[in-house]
């Protein structure tokens, strides 16, 4: 019997392609980009690895725009605050262990 395929995307940050579990499913809500972890919110998604380094690159190359085919070019800068929060709050866990401990 045939294995059930995993599905693959493309990170919009460092265009490697990943399984979906891999990748962070990103959707614009209100101008807002917001992290979708469970995937099931509604509208046309993008897809990137959670890590800082693959936030940046997406960033810098305005991928989020292109991929989520805003209207108009994406013209208006999006907030990527909750993006960021999500993915730069789940890399940096010992840094909040080192300020919990009383260390900077």
């Amino acid at each position: 019997m045939a294995e059930t395929s995993n599905p693959v995307r493309t990170c919009v940050g460092c265009r490697k392609r990943a399984p979906v579990s891999e990748l962070l499913r990103v959707v614009v809500r209100s101008g807002a980009l917001v992290p979708d972890p469970r995937r099931r919110l509604p509208g046309r998604g993008a897809s990137v690895h959670p890590t800082p380094e693959c936030l940046y690159a997406a960033e810098r190359r305005r991928a989020f725009p292109r991929a989520l085919r805003l209207p108009g070019g994406g013209g208006a800068p999006l907030e990527a605050g909750p993006l960021r929060d999500h993915v730069l709050g789940a890399s940096s866990e010992a840094p909040a262990t080192a300020a919990r401990d009383g260390q900077q």
